[in-house]
């Protein structure tokens, strides 16, 4: 029988604003990770203090905002209006205070809840906010969210905005570092979604003059477009559509008041709808909606008065009306695609008749696979895939899917022995585990069947729910966690050939990782440290002398589910997976994983030589 304990008055505890948001930070900012993942609380600081300089230039106030990151330290500073010099301290740390409340200041602004810069603050080992207007400024200093310095009016020349500087508090976001392609891909979303604005950053330069046509000649090389891309515009929406000729799956980019909503919402689904619609009254045919969304590449965005979000990351729109006067978004969406898209059909025959015969050709697979998904889906049945490749995590059994998602991941193992042990240690609410059998194929330059017809290929593909949008992926994170050795290099080449190959949008949109576990175990009667570089063996024994005990692990499952559970836990190390902007996916495949070449061989010795120096350097030490 449980034990009662005493509920009375003394039990009812009241936090402050900071206390709050460090107590459970996760409310604010989502998860908190390392920085390896863009979706990390580091980039979504970040992103809440730009959402404010991107506000004001959007209400016509300063065409330029200037990031800088050196280390650990953040500075943003635009030239708008500035915060009301009399009101700077509270802006950044009283709930419920700030100018978004004011629909007449900012009509369709993303920040509207006031919330973001005072996480930021409370978030934070130091905070400095600095406001310039009317030839004079005022400025305050916090630490953890507590005053420090205050700065009250004083004359400048300076020109006027906002200038806000940070440095993530080490103690909430352990081990964290800022990885600029991150930085960079949402600063170039937010110059795709607001033409005319310049972003410097680091001393780059961010600037788009076409919208969504930009960002998709960014995500889809030129050549492996069906067609020229359509770029069609409205008062408050925006669209860029085209298909490509390789990929196999639907990719979306969408957004809200320049927010990128990762999780869609009202609008891409009402999107994804007035897409199917508008089609098949163009051709008159009663087209199957993957069919004609298969292989699209597209990009929308919206402004939306006061949008409602699920939750303050703002990754997916909740809004059901455009606000104002206007219409559902269900409704302004169908009635701008049907209009839009429409006519630019009609006046672009030939793009015209290049969807129309995607559209076959996808009908054509669609009906060839037919009998193959069905044997595959029902292999995958008697697999057990729940119970026997897949042992899942429990967010995917109760009504905490939508909170929680954002925190799952899988980790794809190699062999019983290494899946067994991140099985044992492995948080069962957020982490799952599929385990390979042997090696996967090379499923370079083949067809969609072999994804069905391979048992590995199936299985992944119906545990990641993947077979038609990225939408529907079940995990936030897909960890690929092989040993550190040739067998193991190969399996992670071989698994990331099949996404590129399959499902790129996986790799593009920052989902896949790589598990870096240590290479050697350092210890004595005191201490155990763990290192993942010859040089963090070198500086542990440095540490712990005099001659303390090393350990090689030579593969995952040497290590014990008890040692294990430091790998996997708050002290993860990912290594994400990046595409090489200056090549396509095809060039990538092609290098990597096509007939040998010259190019290849020099590229294979040249990386040989530096294993090698690194493993004589390594038997040389012991």
């Amino acid at each position: 029988m449980a034990q009662k304990s005493n509920y009375t008055e003394e039990n009812i505890r009241s936090l402050d604003w900071k206390e709050h948001i460090r107590m459970r930070p996760g409310m604010y900012i989502g998860k908190l990770g390392d920085g390896s993942s863009p979706d990390d609380g580091i980039y979504i600081l970040l992103k809440e203090v730009l959402d404010n300089s991107i506000d004001e230039f959007v209400m016509g106030a300063g065409k330029t905002i200037e990031i800088s990151i050196q280390g650990n330290k953040v500075i943003v500073r635009d030239f708008g209006r500035g915060i009301p010099l009399g009101k700077v301290v509270d802006v950044v740390s009283k709930m419920n205070t700030g100018g978004k409340y004011d629909s007449r200041a900012f009509k369709k602004s993303v920040g509207l809840n006031g919330v973001g810069t005072k996480a930021v603050n409370a978030l934070s080992s130091f905070f400095r906010v600095e406001s310039t207007r009317d030839n004079k400024s005022a400025s305050a200093e916090f630490e953890q969210g507590n005053l420090t310095n205050e700065e009250l009016l004083k004359d400048t020349t300076r020109r006027k905005g906002t200038k806000v500087s940070f440095v993530p508090d080490d103690g909430i976001f352990k081990n964290y570092k800022y990885r600029s392609e991150y930085v960079v891909k949402m600063l170039k979303n937010y110059v795709y979604l607001n033409p005319g604005l310049t972003i410097m950053f680091n001393g780059e330069k961010y600037y788009s003059e076409n919208g969504l046509k930009d960002l998709l000649s960014e995500n889809i090389n030129e050549a492996d477009m069906l067609y020229p891309i359509i770029h069609i515009k409205g008062d408050d929406i925006e669209v860029a559509i085209t298909h490509s000729k390789t990929q196999y799956s639907e990719e979306y980019h969408s957004f809200v008041n320049g927010q990128n909503t990762t999780q869609g919402g009202t609008h891409l689904t009402a999107y994804r709808e007035a897409l199917v619609k508008t089609i098949r009254e163009f051709y008159g045919k009663n087209y199957e909606p993957s069919d004609i969304r298969k292989s699209i590449v597209t990009a929308i965005s919206i402004k939306v008065m006061e949008p409602v979000f699920e939750s303050q990351t703002k990754t997916k729109l909740g809004s059901t009306d455009m606000g104002g006067n206007l219409p559902t978004v269900r409704t302004y969406v169908n009635d701008f695609l049907k209009r839009q898209l429409d006519n630019y059909l009609h006046k672009n025959p030939d793009t015209a008749e290049s969807i129309q015969r995607k559209i076959l050709q996808a009908e054509r697979e669609r009906k060839e696979l037919s009998g193959i998904r069905k044997l595959a889906k029902d292999r995958a049945k008697k697999a057990s895939l729940h119970n026997k490749k897949l042992r899942d995590c429990r967010v995917h059994f109760g009504d905490t899917k939508n909170e929680r998602n954002l925190e799952t991941t899988l980790f794809i193992t190699e062999g019983d022995s290494a899946s067994g042990s991140i099985t044992k240690s492995r948080d069962v609410n957020t982490q799952a585990v599929f385990s390979l059998k042997g090696k996967p194929l090379n499923c370079y330059g083949l067809s969609k069947k072999i994804v069905y017809e391979n048992e590995e290929f199936n299985l992944l593909q119906a545990a990641l729910n993947i077979e038609e949008s990225l939408e529907d992926l079940r995990y936030n994170n897909v960890v690929i966690a092989t040993d550190a050795d040739v067998d193991g290099m190969h399996i992670r080449l071989l698994l990331i050939t099949f996404f590129l190959q399959f499902f790129p949008e996986v790799i593009k949109e920052g989902h896949l990782y790589i598990l870096q576990t240590p290479l050697f175990r350092v210890r004595n009667k005191k201490e155990t440290i763990y290192c993942y570089s010859e040089q963090e063996r070198r500086d542990a024994i440095e540490k712990l002398k005099p001659k303390p005990e090393i350990t090689r692990f030579k593969g995952l499952g040497e290590i014990s589910p008890d040692e294990f559970v430091h790998f996997i836990g708050d002290d993860i190390r990912l290594d994400p997976i990046m595409l090489d902007d200056n090549m396509s996916i095809e060039e990538l495949l092609s290098f990597y994983m096509g007939k040998n070449t010259p190019d290849r061989q020099e590229f294979i010795i040249n990386n040989l030589k530096v294993e090698l120096d690194l493993v004589e350097e390594q038997h040389e030490n012991e």
